[in-house]
């Protein structure tokens, strides 16, 4: 049999084979007994990788080894599985030295449970991890290619594809009102010449490592201004908290770039909208996840109330083109990021800046060649990046949030943080180049506050809406459930009229209670059919991965995660949903003994690996302490204020050192968004009722009756029956 790299075609004389897109064929064949060949030499790496976890975390050299091995193994096994010049004893011989290879991969993810993350199908595979895999083929005597032997650094900026781009008629008008938009010079800065100094530095790595050993025990936050009052107002009557009018100042004094890292609820959309608002970056575009665009129109009518917001759902047949604000969120951006660079935007902000940290994914592709646009037209735009969590896996997470902000241009600094360096007189090889090039970042516009850093400007507890839009099929069955009830109760209420015999005399809102009365009694009583409690069900199916996503990013940024939820099928989606998403989670369910209940708490509680307890409302409601969380879930709406509040006081509780926030997650359009406003309505009247009031607590069938007598009147509205 021929050694590694002589194939039996090549011995014969015969040209290689080529694969479909015409390049030779990689030739990998070795006898299983021979120490040369790929697998020997995938060995030795895995070996290196082993040894690098044993003696700590795995570094980034060997965290790109890593991923290598792991690609290679992926493809030798494909291989040896199809190659059919081999004898099965040797096929089974070659597969289990992989499977030993494999086996070791295992073992070291284990200890550093980072890697897995590499694994993944998506994975970013970089420049470095590329020319480490052509280094171990040649290494291992396999012919390659011409073109396997060049690593070609990719560009990150692509056309979208053109079937994809649509033009909504409002951005038609919008053009056609000013079809001459030109550049913006009036703020434009002439570049200094740089040094030559550090022109043949490789700069990236070190600022990197500069984060990520360099620290010093400081803070990541850049130096903020002291507010002024007026930093502070805000429309209707409302006042900033300090941690907030700081950064708003800072905007006011001149700065236009920003990575806002704020821990999750120190309000973070009310100080971008707030920014936009100081330096007059209008219009401002917004790209954020599909979650949070709808709370986004609601942030800016409730902080900015003089701008207006348009958001873009599908195709943009709704879009307002000469809003203020345009808010569209990464899933539907390839369709409308051509147009998107005509409306002359004069600032930026991408929410949850994580989401881009695959510069090799396509909505990342579209933000970046969005941002370049925008800084070619105005290059004093503000550009904010807003994210809890700017760090997932690696340091070089950071790299397409900078190159979005303009720090980078993706391999190199450009020429403003170039010069800042060239200011600090230092190189890598010089003693203090890590901690001053670290500040020199931080100095660009990074901003991190943490809640126990601003906890006296903060409530003790908080409650925050996250509206949802739920725009696929399921969203479209829930809508049109909604609209089968609402005529049923309209029906209803028209009999009771054709029965009266005064109906020009009869109480219309007695009517209604009691249309709403049978109504309610009717779907309590039904085994079967669409009814309120039915369609409830369904929009907190519709909502479960929502929820587990933001749980899921909540728990990447703060820590563990209460996560509540009413019906079992929700919390199991939201179970799957966050084991795919990598995080360890414990289950608080009905069905439970009390020694297994106690030792999901515990596990909650002490365990650092458990990120989040998925819970039920009703099971976990009440006597169970939960307050290794601050930050609390409620991916489905509970019929009483107090259960809802008895949900939050499993974290909300004496020895809670941390400020505490319950997100209601809510299904925007919906009768979702009806019952969080009643629940907001009678919490108030409940504890009123507790301090001595002589208000009436609210009971569940009480808000049931009120939901549904919404409904009704919706319907006569919509009518022309209600006067």
């Amino acid at each position: 049999m021929a050694r590694s790299g002589q194939s039996r075609t090549s011995q014969r004389g015969q040209s290689p084979k080529r694969t479909a897109s015409g390049r030779p064929s990689q030739q990998r064949r070795a006898h299983h007994g021979d120490e040369v060949g790929l697998i020997p030499v995938l060995a030795r790496a895995v070996r290196e990788i082993e040894a690098a976890a044993e003696r700590g975390k795995v570094g980034p050299s060997n965290r790109t080894k890593f991923q290598v091995v792991a690609l290679l193994v992926r493809e030798e096994r494909s291989r040896a599985k199809k190659d059919t010049e081999v004898t099965d004893s040797e096929r089974a011989e070659v597969l289990k030295r992989l499977d030993g290879v494999a086996t070791i991969l295992a073992k070291t993810a284990a200890r550093d449970t980072s890697l897995i993350q590499l694994l993944a199908e998506d994975a970013v595979v970089s420049d470095a991890a590329r020319g480490l895999r052509r280094d171990m083929l040649m290494a291992s005597g396999v012919q390659m290619s011409p073109d396997d032997l060049v690593i070609t650094k990719e560009p990150v900026a692509v056309a979208p594809a053109a079937e994809r781009q649509v033009v909504p008629k409002s951005v038609v008008a919008r053009q056609l009102s000013n079809p001459f938009l030109a550049p913006d010079f009036s703020q434009s800065v002439r570049a200094k010449p740089t040094t030559r100094r550090l022109a043949n530095w490789e700069l990236l790595e070190p600022l990197f490592r500069a984060f990520e050993y360099g620290a010093g025990g400081q803070a990541a936050s850049m130096h903020l201004p002291d507010p002024t009052a007026g930093d502070r107002r805000v429309p209707g009557g409302r006042e900033l908290f300090t941690h907030q009018a700081a950064f708003v100042a800072s905007v006011r004094e001149g700065h236009r770039s920003y990575l806002l890292a704020d821990e999750p609820g120190l309000g973070k959309t009310a100080q971008a909208l707030l920014a936009a608002a100081a330096s007059n970056s209008y219009p401002l575009l917004v790209v954020a996840p599909n979650v949070v665009k709808m709370n986004w129109a609601r942030e800016v009518e409730l902080w900015t109330p003089n701008k207006t917001a348009t958001v873009i759902h599908g195709s943009g047949e709704s879009l307002d083109a000469f809003a203020d604000i345009v808010i569209v969120n990464y899933d539907v951006l390839d369709r409308h990021v051509g147009w998107l660079r005509t409306l002359g935007f004069k600032g930026m902000v991408v929410d949850e800046a994580h989401f881009i940290k695959n510069r090799e994914s396509q909505r990342s592709k579209h933000v970046l060649s969005l941002a370049d646009s925008i800084r070619a037209r105005s290059p004093r735009a503000l550009m904010i990046a807003l994210t809890g969590t700017p760090l997932i896996n690696t340091i070089e997470d950071f790299r397409a949030i900078w190159q979005f902000l303009g720090w980078i241009d993706g391999e190199k600094p450009t020429a403003t943080l170039l010069d800042r360096l060239e200011e600090t007189g230092l190189t890598p090889a010089d003693f203090g180049f890590f901690a001053e090039a670290r500040q020199t970042v931080i100095d660009m516009g990074i901003v991190r506050r943490k809640k126990l850093d601003v906890a006296a400007d903060l409530p003790s507890k908080r409650i925050a809406d996250l509206p949802v839009e739920l725009d696929d099929e399921v969203g479209r069955s829930i809508r049109e459930a909604e609209a089968a009830l609402s005529k049923r109760l309209l029906d209803r209420y028209n009999r009771g009229l054709e029965l009266s015999k005064n109906p020009d005399e009869i109480d219309r809102d007695a009517l209604v209670r009691l249309v709403a009365q049978a109504e309610l009694e009717e779907s309590k009583a039904a085994k079967t059919g669409e009814n309120v409690f039915t369609m409830v069900r369904k929009i907190g199916t519709a909502k479960a991965v929502l929820a587990a996503d933001y749980t899921a990013q909540l728990a990447r940024s703060v820590g563990k995660v209460v996560f509540f939820a009413k019906h079992i099928d929700v919390m199991d989606i939201a179970e799957q949903t966050l084991a795919k998403r990598g995080l360890k989670t414990v289950s608080i369910r009905g069905d439970q003994t009390a020694a297994f209940r106690q030792a999901q708490v515990d596990a909650f509680n002490n365990d650092p690996d458990v990120s989040v307890v998925v819970a039920s409302l009703t099971a976990a409601g009440v006597g169970l302490n939960l307050q290794a969380a601050s930050n609390v879930v409620l991916a489905e709406l509970s019929w009483t204020s107090a259960e809802q509040t008895q949900a939050i006081d499993r974290v909300h509780r004496i020895g809670q050192e941390e400020p505490v926030t319950a997100w209601r997650i809510i299904a925007a359009q919906t009768i979702d968004a009806k019952i969080a406003e009643l629940i907001g309505s009678k919490a108030g009247l409940a504890a009123r009722a507790l301090d001595g009031d002589d208000s009436v607590v609210i009971g569940e069938s009480s808000l049931q009756l009120d939901a549904l007598m919404h409904l009704l009147r919706e319907a006569l509205e919509v009518s022309g029956q209600l006067h």
